[in-house]
């Protein structure tokens, strides 16, 4: 295709996948609110710095009021509380027979068919490590599973299309028909990050701690008791793996898979998730409504109590309304829910 790939939201994922694929020869055309950060990539190019790569690359980028035309791929990369709000400013923007993919954390593929309709409508699921740091700068800390399927489990020739333009940023990403199994395997692990957030010890020092499992594994049964009834099966990813969190594994697996992403967010640039990020150093709201309140939604409609989310979701926002400070106090009341068995 000859007209540019629109990327809406030049943030951590979007950025990096921006620059590689500008750096790999294709025509990219960043979309983002931050001017700023809009000034930068078209002037000086987009810093990627970090173990993995560092590089700079000049692409094109604007504003949103500052875009014409319309596009046959749209890759959605915002927040996933913006998605709604973003997926109304790109529809005019959006071809007829064009996509949008939604390289974000969460269930937004749900939110953007219902805007851009199903047809329409194309999943990933990403788990690299990434991290906006400044205006024109992105933090690339780590390589993780990359995977791209249709949301109605169908492969089709534009779906192997966007397959082969991810291989173009990581090598070893996936073509699925089962792109809700891998979401749903991640929605379990970022409810575990959204914890860590609690506190400002690293990913892996959370992980590694025995005396903060509960915690960890009551979420992880939390959110696949939902995934079950709505009849999905999780799908692992680099090292975790859901099965072991399952209503009726036991708890010696559970404990392997964690001791296993305390390893892998061991070797990594990026230390503190990106909702530590958000509260620690952006001091802005997180995606807790859009990520973790979702699951309590749809659990409720299935007759499924989910109340390490809800305890979670309230705390998150504790901190983000200042009346909690991330801490150990804070953790430690999220525990005291995962010890009400």
């Amino acid at each position: 295709m000859s007209e540019p790939i629109l990327i809406w939201g030049a943030g951590a994922i979007g950025g990096a996948l921006g620059a590689f694929w500008a750096r790999a020869g294709h025509d990219v055309l960043m979309v983002d609110v931050v001017a700023e950060h809009v000034a930068a990539i078209r002037t000086e190019g987009l810093s990627i710095e970090g173990p993995v790569a560092e590089f700079r690359q000049k692409t094109a980028a604007a504003i949103p009021d500052e875009l014409t035309g319309t596009f046959s791929r749209v890759v959605l990369a915002v927040k996933a509380q913006h998605t709604a709000d973003a997926c109304r400013m790109l529809l005019p923007h959006l071809a007829g027979d064009g996509f949008v993919l939604s390289a974000q954390n969460g269930l937004n593929e749900l939110v953007i068919a219902s805007i851009v309709g199903q047809q329409r409508t194309m999943g990933a699921f990403v788990n690299f490590g990434a991290d906006w740091i400044a205006p024109g700068r992105i933090l690339y800390g780590n390589r993780g599973a990359v995977v791209v399927g249709e949301i109605d489990g169908s492969i089709r020739e534009r779906t192997r299309a966007m397959h082969e333009l991810l291989t173009a940023f990581d090598a070893d990403a996936v073509l699925t028909d089962d792109i809700w199994g891998y979401l749903w395997g991640k929605l379990a692990y970022g409810a575990m990050l959204f914890a860590t957030a609690l506190n400002n010890d690293t990913m892996a020092e959370n992980f590694a701690d025995p005396g903060r499992f509960a915690v960890f594994d009551r979420l992880a049964r939390e959110v696949y008791r939902v995934a079950a009834a709505r009849q999905v099966m999780p799908r692992g990813f680099n090292g975790f793996e859901p099965a072991a969190f399952a209503a009726d594994a036991p708890e010696s697996g559970a404990r392997r898979s964690i001791a296993d992403l305390a390893e892998f967010n061991r070797h990594t640039a990026k230390t503190h998730s990106g909702i530590w990020r958000d509260l620690a150093v952006r001091k802005r709201r997180t995606e807790a409504d859009a990520q973790l309140g979702i699951i309590g939604d749809l659990g409720r409609e299935a007759g499924i109590e989910t109340p390490m989310l809800a305890r979670l979701v309230e705390l998150i926002h504790g901190i983000e309304d200042g009346r909690l400070r991330q801490g150990p106090e804070t953790f430690a009341m999220l525990a005291q829910t995962a010890a009400m068995r």
